[in-house]
């Protein structure tokens, strides 16, 4: 059985049946029978399941938002935004796939050259705790509307979010087999990665598990997306709007209790504004309210599970023991559910636990530089390349943000995933790109095709 435990109180709410082998074996082989007439659709014919589909999810985004708070925490309020989220990710793909994978004249000797973008198969996507929903339409809406099904394997603490989304798919009137979900814990999915009736894989997670995942579909010659860990940085330049840049980046760091990938996790601040962000943040950080994630008034959840909890609260013990100065929280709370205290560390250094490892939690890590030059090398002193912005005068900051090695970088922004534009990561965050037309083209077979005879 797979456990589900509300984070806010440490109880069990309810145990979901893994699937035993002849039920993988039964998706798996409905998965197959479906690829060929889905693959067969038109874009528009496949658009009608995909709204329809996005139609269920805003009908029912209240109990899906509540199936992931008692499962993950998130509260309500930022749940059902991920339900709606999730509808249009499904309506986008929808509108614009057509254009997204669209034939491609290439010029050459034949009398017609050109790249045409042909679905793969079932298509097994591997998915996190912490955006249940959203990131299980991250990867599906481009993958269906290119033509393959979809299998979905959740984190195991996570199983009625999955139910839900299969739900949805059925109440809409989906064809049986181009989406289903696996309930399994995370061993046995070797088995499914190998199989041939997958095609591809996409992961989303640690980079432990993104290195097994890698390791298990290259050994199958399969196509993998990887969208892993990040320790984003945040750079504030002299110059920069703090009355915009601080609202925006206290929020970057405490949605879903600050248990983003794409989170500002490391906030590095020029000489000048040092100062008055490390107070500017302790203020905002300091009139959250952390309470029962059901609540409408709370702004931070719990951690997900205890053991992340306890991992979190390492790191923030080895940062003040090193000599960070901890300005808000960093004590763990007594009572009930895995709470943690909305945490402010400033004067960390390179050598420090919060700058090197990736901090999933509601902590905001502030890391002084003697200018820009030093800020620029702090922010590529990291194994990781998810995502990072900058704030600052227009030219300065556009100047600064080219020269960080990452997959996204944003400019007076918060960083954010969004269904028109590619997102991923390098180096240790991964590889691949999904969403926008880099997104829809992971999972596809681009087909060149020679039309003769050859032109003399």
């Amino acid at each position: 059985m797979l456990p589900v435990i509300d984070p806010s109180n440490g109880k069990t709410i309810r145990e979901i049946a893994i699937d035993d082998a002849p039920t993988i074996e039964a998706k798996l082989a409905a998965a197959a029978r479906a690829a060929e007439p889905w693959s067969r659709l038109s874009f528009a014919e496949r658009a009608v399941v995909l709204r329809k589909v996005a139609g269920v999810l805003r009908q029912q985004r209240d109990a899906l938002g509540l199936v992931m708070t008692e499962e993950m925490g998130k509260p309500q309020r930022e749940a059902v935004a991920e339900v709606d989220k999730a509808a249009w990710c499904a309506e986008h793909y929808a509108e614009h796939a057509a254009g997204y994978l669209a034939d491609e004249s290439l010029e050459s000797d034949a009398q017609h050259s050109y790249v045409r973008y042909l679905p793969l198969g079932p298509v097994l996507g591997v998915l996190p705790w912490n955006a249940p929903i959203w990131l299980a339409f991250r990867f599906c809406a481009p993958a269906l509307m290119a033509g393959n099904p979809c299998l979905i394997k959740h984190d195991p603490h996570t199983p009625g979010c999955a139910q839900g989304i299969v739900a949805a798919f059925q109440e809409a009137g989906a064809p049986i087999g181009i989406m289903d979900a696996l309930y399994l814990d995370n061993p046995p999915v070797e088995k499914v990665i190998h199989d041939p009736r997958i095609h591809a894989v996409s992961f989303t997670g640690s980079g432990r598990g993104g290195a097994v995942v890698a390791s298990l579909a290259g050994a199958a010659l399969k196509p993998t997306i990887l969208e892993l860990g990040g320790s984003d940085p945040c750079v504030i330049l002299n110059g920069a709007d703090l009355e915009a840049a601080l609202p925006a980046i206290c929020t970057s760091r405490i949605i879903n209790a600050g248990q983003s990938c794409i989170a500002a996790k490391r906030i590095i601040v020029e000489e000048s504004s040092y100062d008055a962000v490390v107070s500017g943040i302790t203020d905002r950080f300091r009139a959250l309210v952390q309470a029962d994630p059901r609540e409408s008034t709370t702004d931070v959840g719990p951690i997900a599970r205890q053991d992340l909890r306890e991992l979190l609260h390492r790191q923030v013990s080895d940062t003040i023991n090193a000599g960070a100065r901890c300005t808000l929280g960093g004590k763990l709370p007594e009572g009930p559910g895995f709470f943690y205290p909305p945490t402010v560390l400033a004067d960390v250094s390179p050598q420090m636990a919060a700058f090197r490892e990736e901090t999933f939690g509601p902590i905001a890590v502030i890391i002084p530089a003697r200018d820009a030059k030093h800020a620029l090398k702090l922010a590529n002193d990291t194994d990781y390349g998810l995502a990072a912005s900058v704030w600052g005068p227009a030219e300065a900051a556009w100047e600064l943000g080219r020269q960080i090695i990452t997959g996204q970088i944003v400019i007076n922004g918060i960083v954010k995933t969004d269904p028109r534009l590619p997102s991923g990561g390098i180096k240790r965050s991964g590889y691949g790109r999904e969403l926008g037309p880099h997104g829809i083209r992971a999972f596809v077979n681009a087909q060149q095709v020679w039309i003769g005879p050859k032109r003399g």
